[in-house]
């Protein structure tokens, strides 16, 4: 992998080709665009490709007909495991054990429900691509679904990828209310008790801050990975139905 550039504002667009030899991108305080944080264009969806840029803070986001780009937003939203903000009406619906939880049973129809187009939005930033790639890291062991069923239909979840104590969430869907959120609860659950520091939740939203996520500087989010972020797999989800 090497990197051409583009000057703007005396930073550099980096353009990656996987066909020669490298082995990083580049540092994420060289991103433009700030706080959106877009960093580098091109390269391909490799599972070490994948791996590598997770680990530095780095993820990819484009749309269908564009080059695979690369960002590393500032600030970072994350949720702590042990922070996640449980409403009063979530709280009595997780108490009525409606809905069931599992981890892992049905990846591809998580991402696929998750790349199906919403009522607002008609184009997904989930392609072909992207969900092949995830697929791929989830039967290595590192992409991880966790779904919510209700009468033995599927109605929510969610996908990520974990990696050493550290969760990179990437997208959710709901075919009924609350069905994504109980998922999260789930997972959080999980990851509180498996030692894990922080989910990262990528942009903030008005959505994710209700649930407990907030917004660090890119800066103090990369302490963290240095510091958790492995290439060690997890096992030994625990399903809750």
């Amino acid at each position: 992998m090497t990197y051409g550039n583009q000057n703007q504002s005396n930073k550099k667009l980096y353009w990656v080709k996987d066909n020669l030899l490298s082995n990083s991108f580049p540092e994420v305080s060289q991103s433009l665009r700030e706080p959106d944080g877009l960093l580098a264009i091109g390269g391909e969806l490799t599972e070490s490709r994948l791996l590598e840029a997770y680990q530095k803070g780095i993820f990819p986001w484009f749309n269908a007909g564009q080059p695979i780009l690369w960002w590393s937003p500032d600030p970072r939203c994350i949720l702590e495991p042990n922070q996640i903000n449980v409403s009063r009406s979530l709280g009595k619906k997780l108490k009525q054990n409606l809905y069931q939880v599992s981890f892992n049973k049905c990846f591809q129809r998580v991402i696929e429900n998750c790349a199906a187009p919403r009522k607002i939005i008609n184009e997904t930033w989930i392609t072909n691509e992207m969900k092949l790639a995830y697929i791929g890291l989830h039967q290595s062991g590192y992409a991880h679904s966790v779904e919510t069923w209700f009468e033995g239909e599927l109605i929510g979840g969610l996908y990520g990828i974990a990696l050493g104590k550290v969760f990179f969430g990437e997208s959710m869907f709901s075919r009924k209310t609350d069905a994504s959120k109980i998922a999260l609860v789930s997972l959080t659950e999980q990851l509180a008790n498996k030692g894990f520091k922080l989910i990262d939740c990528q942009v903030h939203s008005p959505h994710l801050q209700s649930l407990g996520a907030k917004p660090i500087q890119r800066e103090h989010f990369t302490q963290y990975l240095h510091a958790y972020c492995t290439l060690k797999k997890t096992t030994d989800w625990q399903h809750n139905g």
